[in-house]
């Protein structure tokens, strides 16, 4: 593949995609993502699959991806109440397009 073939990024697509690079770079970001699309419902599930991961830093990085809409957050009215954490359509999306990103760091590191 030469530079000729790759498709030419420019500055309005490189702000476009600068934003949500940022949020997923940042810490626990991905391993979060990464539990819930490997089956984590629950607040307690996700903690447990992100080693090293504080409570109160998941809850704001929760916080942040449902913002930001790749989060969907459902509070189960029950005693005691339940919440469940799913990946939306759209951050399903994003961890798809990871994966040859993911690739290229396995080759290359």
């Amino acid at each position: 593949m030469t530079i000729e073939t790759i498709h030419r990024i420019d500055d309005e697509m490189c702000r476009s995609f600068q934003a949500p690079l940022e949020l997923i770079g940042k810490r626990w970001s991905s391993a979060i993502l990464l539990a819930l699309s490997l089956g984590a419902t629950r607040f307690s599930e996700v903690l447990a699959g992100v080693d090293g991961l504080s409570d109160r830093l998941l809850a704001a990085r929760l916080r942040e991806l449902e913002s930001a809409g790749l989060v969907d957050r459902q509070v189960i009215a029950t005693t005691p109440v339940q919440v469940r954490y799913a990946l939306t359509p759209r951050g399903a999306d994003l961890m798809a397009s990871l994966q040859p990103i993911t690739a290229w760091s396995q080759r290359w590191n």
